[in-house]
């Protein structure tokens, strides 16, 4: 019926619906083009980029700063968190797929939510990686314009770039090795509309990655992060500058990136499609390094730069041992990881002490269906229960004494009841995740301060109020064992070594000096 309509159309008609038509199709595109441009995410990011610009000129920038680079170091400890997950799921698949077991129907849900998990938080990384990014390219009179100084410009792209040496390193240390297994980097870009996984995800991933324009914009950062330091990292304390300093140089993908080679992808002569490999896997292949083993190693780098002064030393361990009992407050500082340097205060962690099954025992609990459940890990010697990136676990006093400082405190006066308490309630957040938000107010979810405060009961202790959230640090919690508190001082270890004298003076010298220092 259409094509009977066409031929009995006049010549005029038939030009003027040709026209129409060429017209509709011009506006067809026309719109299309104006829809890219609009949803593309570079130019939105630079729009956004630009709005950010123009609020700092109407906001305190400094306090900006300090509240993005604040929410920014949690998105760092998730980081940390994914990693650790990635390799340990990777460890699982692997060993199956070498010895031809097909993987079960939980694994295959493993992979799935962990290549969404790794994707939402990109998303989030990307954010901060482009809310100043604007900024490397911000003129003098531009930043004078909009109220920003030498320093806030050079904090803002500092914050930038951390987050994409974040985004690097989450690939090169998480991702990659999935990526370089054929099967597993199959499944992952297969489509999967249960977990709404779009196509050839993973590939999105590797290709961002390897990105020369991306690692241009990078390396351009890293200039103004060399240049600029220099003149400002004198004139700071341990603050969020110093933060981003350090996280900055202790990135595996600092070096990496600040060396990349635009040409070596052709060099290597990487074929995508036959397998999407970046050109860093591709050179250590070349050089006969194992991707798996070389992940590892730099993950365990990336969070601690060394061992703690007391990590592997039996007799100190004994001596710590045998002052502890059950219902104790532990407290560490490891000035060696990263993740302790944000952690306002001098004290970084805090942990219960739950007793032997000796103790639970004597407190008449040993029989106590909570006790019950963790019977085998209290025989085999967890009796530090801690929360961890990775959720809220039982560890042991020797896994625990990788630290160079520690303090042991005890509820002063504390009854059999007392004790009983702090040890149920403590085992009650075993197994909750972690509280990347900080706040006490929520339980479902535990950092390890928070740990004291849903376990510790009897005390009012005391909080601060952050971004919209009430928060408990560690040093709140040392600072009860002063002027006579609620909490006794146990034991002090300081650099490796027992405070042997005036442990309480020194306790207050720690956190003292700490304020002063404007941490």
């Amino acid at each position: 019926m259409t094509n009977q309509f066409i031929v009995n159309l006049s010549s005029k008609q038939f030009q003027i619906i040709y026209i129409h038509r060429r017209l509709f199709f011009a506006a067809f595109l026309l719109f299309a083009l104006f829809a890219l441009i609009f949803t593309n995410p570079a130019l939105a990011n630079e729009t956004a980029c630009e709005r950010h610009l123009h609020l700092h000129g109407s906001l305190n920038s400094e306090k900006l700063l300090n509240n993005e680079i604040s929410e920014f170091q949690k998105l760092i400890e998730e980081s940390l968190v994914y990693r650790t997950e990635s390799i340990n799921v990777a460890k699982s698949v692997k060993a199956k797929i070498s010895r031809n077991i097909p993987l079960s129907g939980a694994d295959l849900k493993i992979l799935n939510e962990g290549l969404l998990a790794h994707l939402a938080l990109r998303k989030k990384l990307y954010h901060f990686a482009e809310l100043h990014e604007c900024w490397l390219d911000l003129s003098r009179k531009a930043a004078k314009e909009n109220s920003i100084s030498t320093e806030h410009r050079l904090q803002g792209v500092m914050l930038s770039l951390s987050a994409a040496l974040t985004l690097y390193d989450n690939y090169l240390l998480a991702i990659s090795i999935y990526e370089e297994d054929t099967k597993l980097r199959r499944f992952l870009n297969s489509q999967d509309a249960g977990y709404t996984k779009g196509y050839a995800e993973l590939a999105a991933v590797t290709l961002s990655y390897n990105s020369i324009n991306n690692r241009a914009r990078v390396r351009k950062a890293i200039h103004v992060y060399e240049s600029g330091r220099k003149s400002l990292v004198s004139k700071h304390n341990f603050d969020h500058f110093q933060y981003l300093d350090l996280f900055i140089s202790q990135s595996p993908s600092y070096q990496l990136t600040r060396e990349f080679a635009p040409f070596r992808v052709f060099r290597n002569k990487v074929k995508f499609l036959d397998a999407i490999t970046g050109d860093t896997i591709s050179a250590l292949r070349k050089e006969g390094i194992n991707m798996f083993s070389m992940v590892f190693g730099n993950t365990v780098g990336l969070i601690e730069s060394r061992k703690g002064k007391l990590y592997n030393n039996p007799e100190m361990t004994k001596r710590v041992r045998s002052s502890l009992k059950a219902g104790d407050i532990l407290l560490e500082k490891t000035p060696f990881r990263l993740t302790d340097k944000f952690i306002p205060g001098h004290w970084g962690h805090a942990a219960i002490w739950i007793g032997n099954e000796n103790e639970l025992k004597s407190l008449g609990i040993w029989k106590h269906p909570l006790v019950q459940r963790y019977r085998q890990q209290i025989r085999q010697g967890n009796l530090v229960v801690e929360a961890l990136r990775n959720g809220v676990v039982m560890s042991s006093l020797e896994e625990f004494m990788n630290i160079d400082d520690l303090g042991v405190m005890r509820v002063s006066n504390n009854s059999k009841q007392q004790k009983v308490n702090i040890i149920l309630l403590a085992l009650r957040q075993v197994g909750k995740a972690y509280d990347f938000n900080f706040d006490v107010e929520s339980t479902d979810k535990i950092v390890c301060s928070e740990l004291i405060y849903v376990s510790v009961t009897s005390i009012d202790w005391p909080t601060a109020n952050t971004l919209g959230r009430y928060t408990i640090s560690p040093d709140n919690i040392a600072a009860k064992s002063l002027k006579n508190g609620p909490i006794k001082l146990v034991m002090l270890i300081h650099d490796g070594k027992v405070v042997e004298r005036k442990a309480q003076v020194m306790m207050a010298r720690l956190l003292q000096d700490v304020s002063n220092n404007g941490r």
